[in-house]
């Protein structure tokens, strides 16, 4: 605990604009740690996003001696029989970069419309404690792939997913506070939260 009284976590996640988006939903709940320089890059073999969610947070708490907390996200389109899915951050191979992704699966629904562009952004945040004990989270947003990126903010593939409980924009049309309101990974660190203390008010973006 800090003096404060916050809980510690150290983050997982070595991507800076997960961090920054984390850290923003988990308010003043709990203080979120960056992850040691020499914790390393964790090799994601798992076969589901809650595996490696798990494989990240008990390696970097092994690492810092400390309590961690990873996330795992994928998007699962209706076309694609899911995919990318588990394989979203490397859709268009392990070194991809977001527009790499973004493209390939935009090249992969050409002229797919209608039902077909349904799809789910699903995250899976994983708690690994040092005492060995661990709490799991899941958080699930649907909505419909956009013909072409619209936005500038965001990240992965946002520019690309229109949720249902918007107003129309992509994610990275939308302002953090907006996104994060409605987001997977808002859904799933909101959960994790009301785990930790059920008796808590809602963290920033509410339930």
């Amino acid at each position: 605990m800090t003096g404060g009284g916050r809980p510690r976590v150290v983050c997982a996640s070595a991507n800076p604009h997960k961090v920054a988006e984390m850290a923003a939903i988990l308010g003043d709940r709990l203080e979120l740690v960056a992850r040691p320089a020499d914790a390393g890059e964790v090799d994601e073999t798992g076969e589901t996003l809650e595996d490696n969610a798990r494989l990240k947070a008990r390696a970097v708490a092994a690492v810092a001696d400390a309590d961690a907390l990873a996330d795992d996200t994928g998007l699962e389109v209706e076309a694609l029989g899911g995919a990318p899915g588990v394989r979203s951050a490397r859709y268009a191979g392990d070194t991809a970069t977001d527009a790499d992704n973004v493209r390939r699966l935009l090249g992969e629904l050409t002229g797919v419309t209608g039902e077909g562009r349904r799809a789910r952004f699903r995250t899976v945040v994983v708690l690994h404690r040092r005492d060995g004990s661990e709490l799991v989270a899941e958080g699930v947003v649907t909505g419909r792939i956009a013909e072409a990126p619209r936005g500038q903010g965001g990240f992965g593939y946002d520019p690309v997913f229109v949720p249902d409980e918007g107003d129309g924009r992509t994610f990275a049309e939308m302002s953090a506070a907006d996104k994060n309101a409605l987001s997977h990974r808002g859904r799933a660190l909101r959960a994790l939260l009301e785990r930790l203390d059920p008796a808590a008010p809602d963290g920033p973006g509410g339930a």
